[in-house]
Parts: C-alpha cells; sequence; structure tokens
C-alpha cells in the first residue's frame, strides 16, 4: 500500500540524488558536439549522460540570427541489482588481475606527525620482497626523533603490514611550525606543481585531504594525482617543486582516409614462383581483375575531436577530423553503408586522377613479351603489337592482336581478331567462345564457337568452329590439317598439286559431339582390350581353384582384384556404350546438311567427309561444292558466298 510516508521517503531519496549530481551547462553549433563537450567536462562517455535543452540551435538558410545549441548535461545513473553489480565487480577483478604485473619491491615503513600524535605505517613487500622487520620500523622512528613510542602498538603494526598508519607516540604539537605550501600553475595552466617547506619543531606533516584541500582552494580543480600526493604524505618531499596535478591536452580528431582493397601502385610488379620455386617472369600479376559488386575500397570516416581541460578546470576544445570526398570513378558505385566502393562490371581497378576506375578494355601499347607478362583478363584486350612465342593471352571479353600472334595461347569468351597471321609452330593454341579472325593460320591449334575467318589461308592446321571455316582473298587456300566445320567450309583453292600435305574437310555434323564420339570409341577400345585380358586371367585362376588343387593366400587375392576390375570395367564399357548411342541419336536428328566449296581449285588427295560418308578426290577439279545426296557425296557446281563472308566482329572494323 502506497503511503504518505513512503511518497515522503522517496521523494527525499530523489533530492538527495539530485544535489549529489554535477551539472554542466555547454553550448555548441548542434547538440551533437554540446553533448561530445559536456562528456568531457564530466569526464564520462557520452551514452552516460542526461540532459536538458535550455536554447534549441538555429542554423537554417532561412535563420535570421544563428543560435548555438545550450543544454545543462549530467551523469546518468543507472541503479544495478545486486547480482548485476557482484558481477561487473568480479569481471573487473578478473581483467585487473590478468594486467595486473607484481613488481619485487621491499615492504616499507612510514612515519607521520599528525596533529593529535604520531603514527607510523608498515606497507607489506610485493613480488619477492623482503618485508619490514620490527628492527627496521624502530630505526625509522629514531630518524624522526621519537624516543617514547609505544612497541607493542609497532610490534602489532609490523606483524599486520595492514598498510594503515597507527597512532604510536604523543608529542607537543605546535600549530605556528606546520609546513608552509604554495602552488605554482605553468604549462598554460596544465600543470600545477606544490612547493613545501619543512616543519619546524613541534609541527605536523601534511596529510592528503590537506594538500587536496589546498590545491582546491588555490584553483586547482583537475588532474590532481591522489597517487603522487600519497607518495608525498609518506615520504615528503620539502623546498622542491613536486608535480601534483596535470590537464588533459585535447585530441584532434583523425581527419578520414581511403583504405584501399588493391595495389594503388601500378609499378609494384608481385612475381610468381614456379612449383620448383622458380621464378616465372612471365606471371607479373600487374593486372588486378575484379568482377562486379567487388569492393574495392572503404572510406574510414572522420572522427571527432576529443576535448580537454586545464588543471583549473577550463574547457580545451579539440578540432573534428576533416572529411574527404569518395574517389568514385568510371564504373563504380556506392555500396549501401555509404563508405564502400564497390566494381559495377567486370574489369581492371586502376587508379586516374586519383579516382578509383574500373577499366572492361586492357590496352596493351606495345607486344606481349616478358615486359607484360602472361595477361589474364575480365574484358576485352586489345594488343598493339604482337603476342611473342611462348605467352598467354586469357580474356573474359573479345581479344584483338594489332600485329601477328606466335607459339602462344590465346583464350576469349567473345571473339579474337588478329591484324596479321598466326603462326603456332606446332604448339600454339587459339580457342574463342565466339568467332576467330585472322589474315593466315599457319601450324596452329583453332577452335571457335561461331566462325574461322581468315582473308589468305590457312596451311597444316588443326582447326574446328561449331558453325563455319570461311576463306576468301586472292590467296585463300586451304593446304594440310585437319578442318572440321559444322555448316560448312569455303576457300579458294583446297589441296596442295601432288597432295604432299594430308588435307582433310569435316561438315555437317556437330564437331564437339563427333569429337567426343571418337573419343568414347577409342576409350571403349581400351576397356574391352583390358576386359578380355582381366576376364581371361579370372577364369584361369577360378577353374584352378574349382580343381581343389594348391591355391595360396596370394592367389586367392589376385582373384578377389581380378574380379573387382572386371565388375569395374563391364560397368565402365555399359556407361560408354549409354553416352555413345545418346551422341548417337543427336548426330542423327541435326538438319545440317553440310557442304564443302572452292572458287578456284580441288586438288587431288583431299579428304571430304560429310556426316559418315568419306570421298577422297581422285583427280583436280574447279569451281565445285561437295555436298551429300541420298547417302553420297556430289560434286556440283561452284555455290557463291553466302553474307556470312562479310562478317566483321562486333565493336572493330573490317580492315
Amino acid at each position: 500500500m502506497v503511503t504518505l510516508e513512503k511518497i515522503r521517503r522517496e521523494m527525499e531519496r530523489l533530492y538527495e540524488d539530485d544535489k549529489a549530481r554535477v551539472f554542466v551547462e555547454v553550448s555548441a553549433d548542434s547538440l551533437e558536439e554540446a553533448m561530445a563537450n559536456a562528456a568531457v567536462e564530466l569526464s564520462v562517455s557520452v551514452r552516460n549522460i542526461d540532459y536538458e535543452v535550455i536554447q534549441r540551435g538555429v542554423n537554417g538558410f532561412f535563420a535570421l540570427t544563428k543560435k548555438p545549441w545550450i543544454i545543462r548535461a549530467y551523469q546518468s545513473v543507472k541503479k544495478l541489482s545486486s547480482e548485476e553489480k557482484a558481477a561487473v565487480e568480479k569481471e573487473e577483478l578478473e581483467e585487473q588481475k590478468a594486467e595486473e604485473v607484481i613488481p619485487d619491491k621491499d615492504g616499507a615503513a612510514f612515519v607521520f606527525f599528525g596533529t593529535d600524535g604520531v603514527y607510523i605505517k608498515v606497507v607489506p613487500p610485493s613480488g619477492n620482497g623482503s618485508p619490514v622487520t620490527f628492527k627496521e620500523a624502530k630505526s625509522r622512528l629514531r630518524e624522526r626523533n621519537v624516543q617514547n613510542a609505544d612497541e607493542e602498538i609497532v610490534k602489532t603494526a609490523v606483524e599486520k603490514q595492514a598498510g594503515n598508519y597507527m597512532r604510536v607516540a604523543p608529542y607537543d604539537y605546535n600549530p605556528a611550525n606546520n609546513p608552509i605550501m604554495s602552488v605554482d600553475i605553468t604549462d598554460q595552466e596544465m600543470k600545477a606543481w606544490l612547493y613545501v617547506t619543512p616543519p619546524g619543531p613541534g609541527g605536523a606533516d601534511l596529510s592528503s585531504a590537506m594538500i587536496i584541500a589546498f590545491l582546491q582552494n588555490n584553483r586547482v580543480t583537475e588532474g590532481i594525482d591522489e597517487e603522487k600526493i600519497n607518495a608525498f604524505v609518506d615520504s615528503p618531499v620539502y623546498k622542491q617543486q613536486y608535480l601534483v596535478a596535470e590537464g588533459v591536452k585535447p585530441k584532434d580528431g583523425d581527419n578520414a582516409y581511403i583504405e584501399y582493397e588493391f595495389e594503388v601502385d601500378r609499378t609494384k610488379v608481385k612475381l610468381k614462383e614456379t612449383a620448383e620455386g622458380k621464378v616465372d617472369f612471365k606471371e607479373l600479376n600487374i593486372i588486378q581483375n575484379v568482377v562486379e559488386g567487388q569492393p574495392l575500397a572503404r572510406k574510414i570516416e572522420a572522427k571527432r575531436g576529443k576535448g580537454g581541460k586545464t588543471v583549473t578546470g577550463k574547457y580545451l576544445e579539440a578540432k573534428n577530423g576533416k572529411d574527404i570526398p569518395l574517389p568514385l570513378g568510371k564504373n563504380t558505385r556506392l555500396a549501401e553503408d555509404g563508405v564502400t566502393i564497390l566494381a559495377a562490371l567486370n574489369g581492371q581497378v586502376l587508379m586516374l586522377n586519383n579516382k578509383i576506375n574500373v577499366e572492361p578494355v586492357l590496352n596493351i601499347e606495345g607486344d606481349v613479351s616478358l615486359k607484360t607478362g602472361n595477361i589474364m583478363f575480365l574484358g576485352t584486350v586489345y594488343i598493339n603489337g604482337s603476342v611473342e612465342d611462348g605467352f598467354t593471352v586469357k580474356a573474359t571479353g573479345n581479344i584483338e592482336v594489332r600485329g601477328s600472334v606466335g607459339k602462344s595461347h590465346l583464350d576469349a569468351e567473345g571473339d579474337i581478331v588478329v591484324g596479321q597471321g598466326i603462326v603456332g609452330k606446332g604448339e600454339g593454341v587459339v580457342h574463342a567462345g565466339k568467332s576467330i579472325w585472322a589474315r593466315f593460320i599457319e601450324n596452329t591449334k583453332i577452335e571457335a564457337g561461331e566462325f574461322v575467318i581468315v582473308s589468305d589461308g590457312i596451311i597444316n592446321s588443326q582447326v574446328l568452329a561449331n558453325r563455319k571455316i570461311l576463306c576468301q582473298g586472292k590467296r585463300a587456300a586451304i593446304i594440310g590439317g585437319n578442318l572440321t566445320a559444322a555448316e560448312e567450309i569455303h576457300a579458294k583453292t583446297l589441296g596442295s598439286l601432288g597432295g604432299g600435305s594430308e588435307t582433310v574437310f569435316s561438315v555437317g555434323f556437330d564437331p564437339h559431339s563427333k569429337e567426343r564420339l571418337d573419343e568414347l570409341n577409342l576409350e571403349k577400345q581400351k576397356a574391352e582390350k583390358e576386359l578380355g585380358e582381366v576376364q581371361l586371367n579370372y577364369t584361369t585362376l577360378l577353374n584352378q581353384k574349382k580343381q581343389k588343387a594348391e591355391f595360396s593366400e596370394e592367389k586367392e587375392e589376385n582373384l578377389k582384384k581380378l574380379g573387382e576390375r572386371k565388375y569395374v570395367l563391364q560397368n565402365e564399357i555399359e556407361e560408354i556404350d549409354a553416352e555413345i548411342n545418346q551422341i548417337q541419336d543427336h548426330l542423327s536428328t541435326l538438319k545440317m546438311k553440310g557442304k564443302v566449296s572452292a572458287s578456284a581449285k580441288v586438288f587431288a588427295g583431299v579428304k571430304i567427309i560429310i556426316r559418315d560418308v568419306v570421298e577422297e578426290v581422285r583427280s583436280d577439279c574447279k569451281a565445285t561444292t561437295f555436298y551429300l545426296e541420298n547417302g553420297l557425296i556430289r560434286y556440283g557446281k561452284y555455290q557463291g558466298p553466302d553474307e556470312d563472308m562479310k562478317r566483321v566482329p562486333s565493336g572493330y572494323t573490317s580492315n
């Protein structure tokens, strides 16, 4: 039941709480800044402050006069339950023990002349220090001319080593001979020095309470070092300046800065080691690829300054850190957090004019050589020179080479355009997800997802195109090699005089499926051969076991292994047959007719394969188109090129 007495007691408690609180009034341009200043003056964190608004600030565009925010702030008091208080105290004690390093220090005895008698304090040792003995305590008393000390009390103080003063003797106190104190405030009120003259006969020593009261009465109200004052009480320092208080210097806030997630300095080359521990000078890693949505940099925001205080209690303002703009460049965007820069597309990240840019096109001004290293780029690569032997260029977009390509490896998800020729020297490989353009191709393995278009000729190369191989120009000849296209192969001349190099043209089917079919047939032949050998050995050992002849553990183990291998091979052959049937069904449903055309001449010895029908040209023929009709390859009248001969890669010229 709520009674009048309970209400009165609660109001008294609230009044006492309010009376005990320390209030400060501060003004600033914003509420946040005013709270921060109040936190410094109260020496607490912002979250532990309660405040009242005395004046609301006005700083708008239409305001006639600018007004600062004025608040009255005080430390908020949070009531803790007994369990919470015990947990906090336990945690603080554990943290203190974890951080505390106990030094080795001997115990000590101190003598103090109070106004009502002589006192002694015995401090216990720490670490491996030695404790104070009774003899040492008596010696300290004799040093202060104390002859009438109660030895029993001295012994008790030595035994307990409680670290507090115990009265051991009276003396004739003379207040006129007490020490004289003065204070000197220096360093723009940031330091306070105590100067004390020693007491005369009968004068008392200074207590810490006396010193603190003297300092506060002489304008020193902040930064008082009680530990130093207690040390002075135990071991006074007379006729010297003794530092007893220090102000808190203001700390300016840190400026904002950018934390980059990539190497900003492009001159730093990171060489890569091979598995043998040798440095691979072709792997320079100077291109920094990024994908869409990848974080590139993050702004660490400016920090607020932390104000200070002089020993006289004056507030010292600190400067807030300076903000900086985000270096958003081309093809970048800002994340939802407002401070993280993301890539807006795939490409190369680099700094240009102090801004972060993502370039979807990589420009190589010269050759791809030891100077550039191998190239791997998430975008399009433009090479103004050539690609030297032994180097690799990979791109998720297109690759354009203004010069030539040597014994190299080019791989693009888009088109590959070579201004001059491709000379692979039997080891070069060029693969394009779409089409390949070149002036000529020689001794190179070529694979294109759509077209291979050459102006001069193709010599002794393995070429595969998912649609067409088109070769048209003054020297548009295909001599030697194995060329496969799903729809059509077209050139000016096919083969060579005398048929020195075998030239094979395959059309009318899905080349990848056909290639896989050939691989499966080889795998099946190999598996069937091994199965025959395993079956023979398995049967031989099984017959020996049935005849109950001597059959060792080793033979039993071999019989088991052969049985397991036979089972694995049978399953492999079944899986291969299933895939072969699937591919054959796919090839039979294709409607591609397939044709091979020569606008000028076809030399004898050329082999034509349309679907699964093979025809070897017996004699030279002119302007011929080969096609399949009624299961036979026909020699028809030359059919001119279609519109695909005029194709040019997207985004490039056809010169």
